[in-house]
């Protein structure tokens, strides 16, 4: 039995309620729940009927779909999974889907070289590895960075769905310094991943000033209805260009940085340049010069320091003070 895309956002959205013990669940909550998911995703506003819910737990229940979901009911009311470990996200793919999955991949494997395509090159070697994995039981012969336990990424579709629909959203978010957490309406303009971790680039309506907001320290996220959607004219292909990471302010301007690499560090940051603007000024005996035009942020110094020993700032000032004071702290630390 095939599962189309509204079914499976349905059966996901079940799961996902179930595996939350925090709370008991009823026909009417997952009712709710569903109808929610459906809006976010497809932006369907009609919700979805308790007959509609009542055959998909059943078809979760069943072998139909090779789920034989564990769901039980509690008290006559509540909804549960009898084995708290249990997802369908768990259970191994069904030979049918394995072969739909197959045709997509060669399809997708045929624009491989093409310019339009490089971006999706890892993203086709990824689902092919873990097709591999599951159909063949091999070992994983790649390894991609990943974060299993990172949290927020359940937020990356909606906050997706959302910039895509141009809605305005009421976030709760608590940043590493709050004490407690703030909500805010915000237009969201962008996602955008920066070592492995995701963040959402949107205009605060109450000041219109842009922010960055961490996916993991958001709190929660729901549409605002009350507000219009303001666009914005800045282009987000060519407004990270001139950072390292994902730190900026509109009004910020790069700034020339100057750094001194000792000859053994100088290969790898040769090869490996911290910024597409990277330049090399000067070649010594002992070290090289080089330049980077960035804009100054925490993400650039905590560039700087992973080099420890090997790197020196010649300029600016400030970022050479930043540093210095970051270093004397870090050596304090190790004070008897």
């Amino acid at each position: 039995m095939s599962i189309n895309k509204l079914a499976l956002i349905r059966y996901k959205t079940i799961d996902k309620c179930l595996q939350n013990r925090f709370r008991q669940w009823t026909l009417d909550d997952l009712i709710d729940k569903v109808s929610e998911a459906l809006d976010d995703y497809e932006g369907i506003k009609t919700g979805v009927s308790k007959r509609t819910i009542q055959a998909d737990i059943q078809l979760m229940r069943s072998d139909k779909l090779g789920y034989n979901a564990p769901i039980v009911i509690q008290d006559k009311k509540y909804y549960i999974y009898e084995d708290k470990n249990y997802s369908i996200s768990k259970v191994a793919i069904n030979p049918k889907d394995v072969e739909k999955l197959k045709d997509i991949l060669g399809v997708l494997k045929q624009f491989s070289g093409f310019n339009y395509f490089g971006e999706m090159e890892e993203v086709v070697l990824k689902l092919e590895n873990n097709l591999n994995k599951s159909i063949k039981k091999t070992k994983n012969y790649i390894q991609f960075e990943n974060n299993q336990d990172l949290k927020g990424i359940a937020y990356i579709t909606p906050l997706y769905q959302a910039i895509l629909q141009k809605k305005v959203l009421s976030i709760e978010y608590k940043s590493f310094k709050a004490k407690e957490s703030q909500t805010h309406t915000y237009f969201p303009r962008l996602l955008k991943e920066y070592r492995n971790r995701w963040f959402l680039i949107a205009h605060r309506k109450e000041n219109g000033n842009l922010f960055t907001l961490a996916l993991d320290r958001i709190m929660a996220v729901k549409d605002n209805e009350n507000e219009d959607f303001i666009d914005t004219d800045i282009n987000f292909d060519t407004y990270f260009s001139d950072l390292i990471g994902v730190t900026k302010a509109i009004s910020n301007k790069p700034s020339l940085i100057v750094l001194e690499i000792d000859i053994e560090n100088a290969p790898y940051i040769l090869t490996k340049p911290l910024h597409p603007s990277q330049k090399v000024v000067k070649e010594r005996e002992l070290t090289i010069i080089i330049t980077i035009e960035v804009i100054l942020n925490f993400e650039l110094q905590k560039e700087i320091l992973s080099f420890g020993e090997a790197i020196k700032v010649l300029s600016p000032r400030i970022l050479v003070n930043q540093i210095k004071k970051r270093l004397e702290k870090a050596k304090n630390l190790y004070k008897d």
